[in-house]
């Protein structure tokens, strides 16, 4: 049965990971820990980007300032975790899931900011989804860990779309109704593709692995 605390995400979602990415988890802990601390940096480094970006959107860079100290402290807290487990943090080649959804989102404005404003909303949804699928996979201190992460990741998901849909409001003059919507189902259509086809190398948003 779903976890009450994700409906929202699961709801927003268009599938479930799949069991074969799940029961893959055990033995692939070290991966999962370093690959979740290379996604934490990830998420800082996109909403400093969007922060510099986009300054002349107060209300925007001022979101984006919190979420960036936010997606810093989990990655200091997964690195105090993996130095509690004595695992070292190594370079991982990257998945394919975030530049695969990063190369949907348009060139030109103010489409592009919404669309990179959806496409973290997605990739935050995600990575709450898969800290509640494997938080009964992993070692306890890890499986608390996760759950601890999951209303933060939700708040970020909401945060991202609320920012998309505001913005579109806003440029009206250049966006027309239902962009958003049209652009959510496209870029979870993405996503769903990702998580189901199969992946050489395990990683935190990869696919089932061969």
């Amino acid at each position: 049965m779903s976890r009450p605390d994700i409906q929202p995400v699961l709801e927003f979602l268009k599938i479930e990971t799949p069991a074969s990415w799940i029961n893959s988890v055990e033995t692939n802990i070290e991966v999962l820990l370093i690959d979740h601390a290379n996604c934490e940096k990830k998420a800082a480094n996109s909403a400093l980007s969007i922060m510099f970006r986009y300054v002349e959107f107060p209300y925007l860079i001022k979101h984006m300032s919190k979420l960036a100290r936010e997606e810093l402290r989990h990655f200091e807290q997964v690195v105090d975790l993996m130095l509690d487990l004595g695992v070292e943090y190594k370079p991982l080649s990257p998945s394919r899931y975030a530049a695969t959804l990063h190369k949907e989102i348009s060139k030109e404005e103010p489409h592009r900011l919404v669309d990179a404003l959806i496409c973290a909303a997605v990739v935050e949804a995600r990575s709450c989804e898969r800290f509640s699928a494997v938080s009964n996979q992993v070692p306890e201190k890890i499986g608390n860990f996760y759950r601890f992460l999951l209303n933060s990741e939700a708040r970020h998901f909401r945060d991202y779309i609320d920012l998309a849909r505001a913005h579109a409001k806003n440029s009206r003059a250049s966006i027309c109704d239902g962009y958003v919507d049209r652009r959510i189902d496209k870029f979870l259509d993405i996503d769903r593709e990702l998580i189901t086809q199969v992946d050489q190398e395990f990683r935190f948003h990869s696919g089932p692995v061969d």
